[in-house]
């Protein structure tokens, strides 16, 4: 065949770009945004955004193999707090677990126990008491291993009030290590000052490897509140979120990640656009592998919206990725957790617990009643090998 002077297209339809970017990982979408100009605004286009939310949510982790979801709750009815294994296609199979001492007891709405855990801490929970956070336990429900974490007896030199907030626990996979972070803080009044009180806060991380706890020469700042959603864990990363404070205004929200291997924490700032929706209420959580922020907020007196955004690289700001908008919800309140297949649990308003089904938009009840901010959703993968410094 004879040569000829006729030129090749090498541009490619703006529609199959687009079907190929909507497939990649987020983390090489967000890095393909600086290729061209039209590629950056992509996610203000709202069929794209819809394309890369499907795609996301369709495809189940591998973070989620094997796992179950825990339900720790309030029951006033009963008054007192149960911890529930939830299984099943529509979590129909409900198992009452014992909760280790000295949480066993029965406590009161206020003074009941917080869980800290995640699919990929080898089957152990972290539990607390918000009212008491030197109250600590290390505990795998299948295999009843149980670790009282002792009280840093470093931090009772002084004779002040301590007030103590965990803001994380996960597993160390360079030392095989478990490792729980928690912030320090001398409470005294003015006049203590000048009698020698410790400038703070601190930061203290434990290990149950070596069975003790360190100071950390870091200079981080602090989760918002100790409560569900406030903090979670991931691929060897403790992850929590806070709000920076201007006289009565919020100057920034932020989440701060830590490295438990490094023990190196970076922050990355929320964009504006979620920063800025008035009175909105956060959840830090694990979706389909990805650290995201879920902001849930009224638009009307009624009417209940929520956004969810992925964080695609800690310490990079503009690494945020707002994936979708959904509502209006009628009857409902914040989200109490996340589950394996793209659920997000609420509570309504008359105190039953809903699951809303991300891909395909049903909400179902759970047949549970709970306190609005007494309820928690743990994804949690059984375990029954043995750890090393877990009492037996």
């Amino acid at each position: 065949m004879a040569p000829t002077n006729e030129k090749v297209s090498t541009d490619v339809p703006d529609d199959v770009v687009f079907s190929i970017l909507s497939k990649l990982p987020l983390k090489s979408l967000n890095r393909f945004s600086c290729v061209r100009k039209s590629w950056s605004l992509l996610f203000g286009k709202p069929c794209f955004k819809n394309k890369v939310y499907k795609n996301m949510i369709s495809k189940c982790h591998p973070y989620y193999d094997g796992a179950s979801l825990l339900l720790n709750h309030f029951e006033s009815t009963d008054n007192e707090w149960k911890l529930h294994l939830l299984s099943g296609e529509r979590f129909e199979n409900k198992v009452r677990l014992n909760l280790p001492h000295p949480f066993n007891r029965n406590y009161g709405m206020y003074d009941g126990p917080h869980i800290l855990g995640s699919a990929a801490i080898n089957g152990t929970l972290c539990v607390y008491s918000p009212r008491n956070e030197s109250n600590i336990v290390l505990w795998n429900p299948a295999t009843e291993q149980l670790h009282h974490v002792p009280v840093n007896r470093a931090r009772l030199f002084y004779q002040y009030e301590i007030h103590y907030t965990i803001h994380g626990f996960g597993y160390d996979y360079v030392r095989d290590d478990y490792k729980i972070i928690l912030r320090v803080e001398y409470i005294g009044g003015l006049e203590d000052y000048d009698q020698g009180v410790p400038s703070g806060p601190f930061w203290d991380i434990y290990s149950l490897r070596n069975k003790s706890w360190k100071k950390l020469y870091v200079n981080m700042r602090k989760c918002y509140m100790s409560s569900a959603g406030s903090a979670v864990y991931l691929n060897g990363v403790c992850h929590w979120w806070g709000k920076q404070w201007r006289g009565q205004s919020v100057r920034e929200t932020y989440v701060v990640s830590f490295d438990l291997h490094t023990e190196v924490p970076v922050m990355t700032l929320l964009p504006s656009d979620l920063h800025d929706l008035e009175g909105a209420d956060r959840h830090l959580t694990v979706l389909n592998g990805f650290v995201a922020m879920i902001s849930s907020y009224q638009k009307t007196t009624s009417a209940f919206h929520i956004s969810i955004a992925i964080l695609v690289e800690p310490g990079v700001n503009e690494s945020w990725i707002k994936i979708v908008d959904l509502g209006p919800f009628s009857g409902m309140t914040h989200p109490i957790g996340v589950g394996m297949k793209g659920d997000i649990f609420f509570k309504k308003d008359d105190d039953e617990l809903v699951c809303f089904d991300l891909t395909t938009g049903v909400m179902e009840s759970i047949d549970v009643k709970a306190e609005i901010w007494r309820a928690q959703v743990v994804i949690y993968k059984k375990s029954i090998l043995p750890i090393k410094g877990m009492d037996n």
